[in-house]
């Protein structure tokens, strides 16, 4: 006998059911049945890197398929609320467009349209600190997720109290900084303890977050791809040292060394397959 899910027509509808199905414990699938917020958590943040790899890479039906996984990520953690009487995914929609409608008073509401970006994004700012009051976060940096990566959530902090004042005037003062930091670290490292270590590099990274961001840099997005750029450059070592008969376990430095030279220079000329 045909499944009834098959005869669901609207897709987002027919999405739904099939969440509810899976999560019903009478015939549902007891993983799916298992699963708590905490423990999809990390495949809903695998899902959004996952989105922007497709993205990074251009790649259209690859983007479609990651932004599904992503939406099931949120389907999946309206039906959990659901089931424990919280909310509904029907909530979910209508309190994301009702915040929209808030947040874009001049296309929704009253408001001219004709302010420049740089003034939406200031009076972006203070909605959401409006929405962070009526929350009850009332320190300047309450609010900011503890989930997010940490160099982004660095980046958010400092934005947070640069808002209020507390900032370096200029990029100078900051490269002064990581030069002390940087200096303070490697003349200590021999009679620091590892947590000190740590503690130490820690500073230095925040540091060099707060650098990216007096330069308009992102910093997540600047190590992503130098990381990119890592890996396409030793692969390319690595291809070299397998046409000549070898592997990177069975070469020196200086052999491989000089092959990364040549592939540096190769990239950035632009002739690197």
């Amino acid at each position: 006998m045909r499944d009834p899910i098959f005869e669901v027509t609207e897709p987002m509808e027919q999405l739904l059911e099939i969440m509810r199905r899976l999560r019903d414990p009478a015939g549902g699938c007891p993983w799916d049945i298992a699963q708590t917020f905490d423990t999809i958590a990390p495949y809903t943040i695998e899902e959004a890197y996952e989105v922007e790899d497709a993205i990074a890479r251009g790649d259209m039906g690859d983007l479609k398929s990651e932004l599904g996984d992503l939406l099931f990520q949120s389907v999946f953690h309206a039906q959990i609320a659901a089931d424990q009487g919280a909310f509904t995914f029907e909530d979910v929609v209508r309190a994301i467009a009702d915040k929209m409608i808030e947040r874009h008073p001049h296309v929704f509401g009253d408001q001219s349209n004709d302010k420049s970006p740089q003034q939406q994004t200031v009076d972006w700012e203070h909605q959401k600190a409006g929405e962070r009051a009526r929350r009850g976060e009332l320190r300047v940096l309450d609010g900011v997720a503890l989930g997010l990566p940490a160099l982004m959530r660095a980046q958010k902090l400092q934005k947070r109290a640069a808002r209020v004042g507390f900032d370096w005037p200029d990029a100078g003062h900051v490269v002064d900084k990581i030069a002390e930091e940087a200096g303070e670290l490697v003349e200590a490292r021999d009679q620091l303890t590892q947590a000190e270590v740590i503690e130490e590099y820690g500073d230095l990274m925040f540091v060099m977050v707060n650098l990216g961001r007096h330069l308009g840099v992102e910093a997540e997005e600047a190590l992503r791809a130098a990381n990119a750029k890592f890996q396409r450059r030793f692969n390319a070592v690595e291809d070299r040292l397998k046409a000549m008969g070898k592997a990177p376990s069975d070469s020196d430095l200086a052999q491989m060394d000089a092959l990364w030279t040549e592939v540096k220079r190769a990239d950035k000329a632009g002739e690197l397959g």
